[in-house]
């Protein structure tokens, strides 16, 4: 890979405004976060993708050939609004295929996974915009990414995604992010606390724990002795954060102490999103993944003891090189059997340099895309099931800002979209909500709201229209 030394760059000192364009999952969305706070901390403007600016960073992803597509088409979009802007990519996709980035009409900068810390100082050693060309490389080898990075989300005041851990020492046969993103590392204790605390200052009610591989927390950090996963969501019990959500979880590492410290804690929410891939034994070990179906449905199960009204997301991969009908028919018949809340489907998308594009017995595309129409109409009666299940219940809601002048959104603590008249008393706050009947968009309706603290007096709403 090419590498340029940003010694032999003229610093630019004439740019102001810099706008985020963020791609794939919650992590790179805490990292664009904190990515935009350094440049605001250099004295850049950070304005709104849609804007002009004079900087666009877009923050990619690599998981599907969609996101790989979608960074182009992202890259087109700033052109047309700034002509003349810089533009700069970092992310998963950055560091898989700088070069073919780099040869992207318009792109001036390709940072890697390492390199794309130090934004600022690449940022201000790019030499003035060339009208054709390939645009500069900063991307070591995967294997020379060390250390954790500190990154949290911050602009919507309701809820911030921290992250907590980087990288992954698994080799999921269908997987790039170790390519992408290196070997396993994590935080310390300590200093998470310390950035909930921080996070709680400025306003936050709850804190969503992000990372690839959540549940190998304290594998490699700055202590001599290792620290546990469980260990941390112990520790968190003592912030100032009003509630924290598990993002995602490993089924092998989601031991059974987490899943108890969870039930029994007043800070983190039951609510759990447990990757599954396949419910077929055949394909999960196509896959190389670490557990087989009957572990999985023993976690459930374990769930649903300790918190029955546990909200349970799963995720699944249809067309995996040789999934038969019949082991697309097992996953299905399996996750009907589950007791879970909802999926995310994924279709299976061919990733240069990983061990499943070699399998023999390819899916067809058509096929594929057929097993997703069925497995997300199944998730759709999952999640009606489980919404039902609540309703004419009382449930905590955490409302968000998020509004379209008449109504406002919030969810309860088991993940459940609740819809209200808008109130602006409501914003941010954790209130007792009576669930009523399920609109047509899916959304759970307020029926009474107690908006009195440590009490249960509530104020009945108008009826909604449905």
């Amino acid at each position: 890979m090419l590498r340029v030394e940003i010694s032999n760059f003229v610093p630019l000192v004439t740019m102001q405004s810099v706008a985020l364009y963020t791609l794939g999952c919650k992590l790179n969305f805490s990292e664009s976060s904190t990515l935009g706070r350094k440049m605001q901390d250099a004295g850049y403007t950070v304005k709104g993708f849609h804007e002009a600016a004079d900087i666009y960073v877009i923050n990619t992803c690599s998981v599907t050939d969609h996101a790989d597509k979608k960074c182009k088409k992202v890259v087109k979009q700033a052109l047309r609004q700034s002509p003349q802007a810089r533009i700069v990519i970092v992310g998963c996709y950055a560091q898989l295929k700088p070069q073919e980035i780099a040869e992207i009409p318009g792109v001036d900068l390709v940072l890697g996974a390492a390199e794309k810390f130090n934004l600022v100082e690449h940022i201000a050693a790019l030499p003035e915009k060339q009208s054709s060309g390939s645009g500069a490389v900063m991307a070591g080898k995967v294997e020379d990414v060390a250390g954790f990075h500190a990154a949290w989300s911050f602009g919507d005041r309701t809820r911030t995604f921290l992250k907590v851990q980087d990288g992954c020492d698994y080799s999921c046969s269908f997987c790039t992010i170790p390519l992408a993103r290196g070997a396993s590392r994590s935080n310390i204790i300590s200093r998470v606390v310390e950035q909930a605390n921080t996070i709680a200052n400025q306003g936050v009610s709850e804190v969503v724990l992000t990372g690839v591989n959540l549940g190998d927390f304290g594998l490699r950090n700055a202590t001599e002795n290792n620290e546990s996963f469980y260990e941390l969501i112990c520790s968190l019990e003592d912030t100032n954060i009003q509630r924290f959500r598990i993002s995602s979880i490993e089924p092998n590492l989601l031991h059974e102490q987490i899943i108890k410290q969870v039930s029994n804690s007043k800070k983190f929410v039951p609510h759990f999103h447990i990757p599954l891939q396949s419910g077929s034994n055949k394909i999960l070990r196509l896959m190389r993944r670490r557990y087989v179906r009957e572990l999985y449905a023993e976690r459930v199960a374990m769930i649903k003891s300790l918190m029955p009204d546990c909200c349970i997301g799963v995720d699944v991969i249809t067309g995996f090189p040789g999934e038969t009908h019949e082991d697309f028919i097992d996953t299905f018949q399996f996750l009907q059997t589950l007791d879970i809340s909802y999926l995310h489907v994924f279709t299976y998308s061919e990733r240069p340099n990983t061990v499943a594009i070699e399998l023999p017995d390819s899916v067809p595309q058509q096929i594929r895309e057929e097993r997703t129409a069925q497995l997300r109409n199944l998730s759709e009666k999952k999640r009606r099931a489980f919404y039902e299940q609540h309703q004419h219940t009382t449930r905590p809601v955490l409302f968000e800002e998020e509004t379209d002048g008449q109504w406002m959104f919030g969810f309860t603590d088991n993940y459940i979209r609740v819809k209200t008249q808008y109130d602006p008393l409501l914003v941010n706050e954790i209130v007792h909500v009576a669930l009523g009947e399920i609109d047509a968009e899916g959304h759970m309706q307020a029926i009474a709201i107690d908006q009195t603290e440590n009490s249960h007096q509530f104020h009945h709403l108008q009826a909604p229209e449905l």
